[in-house]
């Protein structure tokens, strides 16, 4: 019998597949997620879009083929759709208990229509969405009880989008498709998603479009939907409009008329307590108001208790005195109106990131993420 030393041991680690084989290890997939595709849907998509299972984060948590098979509560879907106001998907933690902030490389697709597989809005949880389509993306904003997609009371969420620090995505593996740009399904390559507040906005850019990742910025996680996706969004109202174009995510012409970039400062100097701009909210038109009940006709319990409004039309540019992510100019971190700390995965990082994994007899050190 060999003696027991350390090399023996860490060889019998090697061979159970407990340790790296040599370190630094890799923390980068062969192919970043943004760079995936473009798939065809439904046909040409992989069960798995992530298959990068050696890297820090592990295995991508859900799926990509989603149908009848896997919608309901317990669906794993991470193919998420945004095509109008009746029928778009937000990203959600797959259970209760954990801050967005934790787990936005788990999170799965919360739909308001059925028919992509996936989990499907509860009554009540949508309470005021504006839908809008412009020359270069389509987008939803609007007020949710975060509670019933399994996001904590009180939580100030964090940003989903295709890339994170470790080019992986938010979540890993996660895709999106949508009918407007073509009148057929494509995927959008560039998109981003905030949750949190009990509110939210999903943009998705036209991937034909020539700043679709400027339009789908995604180096501006703490300061929330009133910078990254400014709009007219109302509680209580349910509304599809088309508008123009938004000033590219962070950029803003100051009172000389001078254009200004605004780079947001590292999380190391603590929150973003004032802002140098008030991002432009743009032009909508055509805007017609449903009521709730009209336009989600497939969600679990649907209750009678939804808006009573008609379809109307709405004022070029709408009102909106409570929007999505501050209308003030206050910033807001995840989306909060409140200058508040928020746990972040960093999205806009693309800095090196490696890891040396040393094997201590008997001991194993799992559980590394970068959320």
């Amino acid at each position: 019998m060999s003696p027991i030393t350390l090399s023996n041991l860490f060889a019998l680690a090697l061979s159970a597949g407990l340790v790296a084989a040599q370190a630094p290890t890799a923390t980068y997939p062969a192919t970043p997620l943004a760079r995936k595709g473009p798939y065809t849907y439904p046909s040409g998509i992989p069960y798995k879009v992530d298959t990068d299972t050696h890297l820090i984060r592990g295995p991508q948590h859900g799926y990509n083929i989603c149908n009848g098979t896997t919608e309901g509560p317990e669906s794993l879907c991470q193919t998420s759709f945004l095509n109008g106001l009746d029928d778009f998907c937000l990203w959600g933690p797959p259970e209760m208990g954990r801050e967005v902030g934790d787990i936005e490389g788990i999170m799965v697709a919360w739909c308001s229509k059925p028919g992509h597989g996936t989990r499907l809005f509860p009554d009540g949880a949508l309470q005021g969405v504006q839908f809008t389509k412009t020359p270069d993306y389509v987008q939803v904003v609007g007020f949710i009880d975060q509670t019933k997609i399994n996001i904590l009371a009180g939580d100030y969420g964090g940003e989903m989008d295709p890339h994170g620090a470790d080019l992986r995505g938010n979540p890993m593996g996660g895709i999106v498709f949508s009918n407007q740009f073509t009148g057929n399904y494509i995927q959008g390559i560039e998109w981003h998603n905030f949750m949190g507040s009990n509110i939210f906005c999903f943009k998705v850019c036209d991937p034909n479009g020539p700043n679709a990742a400027r339009y789908c910025e995604h180096k501006l996680d703490r300061i929330g939907c009133a910078y990254n996706a400014p709009n007219n969004a109302r509680n209580g109202t349910f509304e599809t409009c088309d508008g123009e174009s938004q000033d590219f995510p962070g950029i803003y012409t100051d009172a000389s008329g001078a254009v200004q970039t605004y780079t947001q400062p590292p999380e190391s100097l603590g929150i973003i307590t004032t802002m140098p701009y008030t991002a432009r909210v743009p032009a909508s038109s055509n805007c017609q108001q449903f009521e709730s009940r009209s336009i989600f006709t497939g969600l679990p319990s649907l209750s009678s208790s939804a808006p009573t409004s008609t379809p109307t039309s709405s004022p070029t540019g709408g009102s909106g005195s409570t929007r999505p992510g501050g209308n003030n100019g206050t910033p807001s971190n995840g989306n909060n109106n409140t200058p508040t700390p928020t746990p972040s995965d960093n999205t806009g990082g693309a800095s090196a990131l490696s890891i040396s994994l040393v094997a201590i007899a008997g001991s194993v050190f799992a559980g590394l993420f970068f959320a």
